[in-house]
């Protein structure tokens, strides 16, 4: 196997200015690479530039490379070499075929990835979480998705994104498709109109359904359906219905992760689309009947350097009592190993930890670890943590929950 990694290091070497020259703006020659190889060991389609080649000729040109120095032997041998060290990887010969979008640490991934699926593009710009994406699925993530050719993304059954919430101009209903020009959101609706993936999987906050009076929710769900998808709320709403009516329609989209097995009380937007008449409904997964409480992610052992010190809970104290007298009615959630859930972790989490604190016998609440952070997100312990505190802390408060989005495709994959 030794030489085999040695020969498939030098193999890189070579296809690296090839891999340069399809590389965007905004992204490396390592990324396109590494979707090449996990192409090759997935037999999916590579990334490629259209305007300097087509697919099928670069891959077997790819192909044909590592074959001649003997790196590639036969499919069971590559798919060994490419993913043998994963802990998380996806099967050999899989069912489906995903993107990956504003991908964080992969945790969208990971529920799809249990299903059968596999990943053919992933995008993060965030460079802290695109090396711990890199350490447990094996590729970096290309970077500004709004240098991505649309057209040059591998074919998929499925487009996956954890998109950012962005206000849109209130003239934007007056302009049809183009309402949505200058954010980020406008990259995922190209996509979807280019490369016609048969579903999309699109999270966000629950504050999504509220933000701008309902106006940003409305405007996406018009965006989406005019390019020839649907979602449970009907076109007709969605084209003629008033802001309330949507937003009380999108609350049956929202899932918490308490209903899913996960001690966090964590809510969600997940807005699935498919394309218009592939299915007549889609229903949600009902909730788990299982319990779970706070103790269920608690390690045995927690680092003495977790407990906060006396100025720090002093502080939290000080400031609940303050909003509570100002109607606001939060300064920190203390919670023990018996309580049913924590709050939601968010990205400030290494602050100062006063959304979730754990009540300590004797002595001061302490933060979650880093590894407790994972769990409260659904994160298998064999998931590689970013050596950063600060960095992990942040990454899992800006994640999904992985049971919840394996719920979700466990539902859309039987119409794969």
């Amino acid at each position: 196997m030794k030489s085999n990694v040695v020969a498939l290091n030098q193999s890189k070497e070579l296809l690296t200015p090839i891999a340069q020259k399809h590389a965007p703006n905004g992204s490396t020659a390592e990324a396109v690479l590494d979707q090449w190889l996990h192409a090759i060991a997935t037999n999916s389609q590579l990334f490629c530039n259209k305007s300097i080649a087509n697919p099928v000729d670069l891959k077997h040109e790819v192909l044909s490379a590592l074959k001649s120095s003997n790196v590639y032997q036969n499919e069971s041998q590559f798919y060994e070499l490419i993913f043998g060290s994963l802990a998380l990887k996806p099967q050999q010969n899989p069912k489906f075929r995903f993107v990956d979008l504003f991908a964080g640490v992969g945790g969208i991934r990971l529920g799809f990835q249990e299903h059968g699926g596999a990943c053919v593009f992933s995008s993060e710009f965030e460079k802290n979480a695109q090396q711990t994406y890199k350490t447990n699925h094996g590729e970096l993530p290309f970077g500004d998705i709004t240098q991505v050719k649309p057209e040059d993304i591998p074919d998929h059954d499925i487009l996956l994104a954890g998109f950012p919430c962005q206000p849109f101009s209130h003239a934007g209903l007056k302009l049809g498709v183009e309402d949505t020009r200058g954010t980020l959101f406008h990259n995922i609706a190209n996509i979807l109109e280019v490369k016609r993936p048969k579903f999309a999987l699109l999270e966000n906050v629950k504050g999504l359904i509220s933000h701008d009076k309902g106006y940003t929710l409305k405007i996406i769900l018009r965006k989406l359906t005019k390019l020839g998808y649907s979602c449970t709320i009907p076109k007709s709403i969605i084209n003629k219905g008033t802001n309330a009516q949507i937003q009380k329609l999108a609350k049956e989209m929202v899932l918490k992760s308490i209903d899913f097995s996960v001690p966090q009380n964590r809510q969600r937007i997940y807005i699935v689309l498919w394309q218009d008449k592939l299915i007549e409904k889609f229903d949600y997964p009902e909730p788990i009947k299982t319990e779970t409480c706070v103790g269920d992610i608690l390690e045995f052992n927690p680092d003495v350097s977790l407990t906060i010190s006396d100025k720090l809970w002093l502080g939290h104290q000080r400031r609940k009592i303050e909003n509570e007298i100002k109607g606001k009615g939060f300064g920190y959630g203390l919670v023990t190993p018996a309580s049913k859930y924590a709050n939601t972790i968010s990205a400030r989490y290494y602050k100062d930890g006063s959304e979730i604190l754990i009540q300590q016998d004797g002595k001061n609440p302490r933060k979650l670890s880093p590894r407790e952070a994972a769990r409260l997100q659904g994160f298998p312990d064999q998931f590689v943590l970013h050596p950063s505190k600060v960095q992990t802390y942040k990454q899992f408060g800006n994640s999904v929950t992985v049971p919840v989005v394996s719920k979700i495709a466990e539902k859309i994959v039987r119409f794969i």
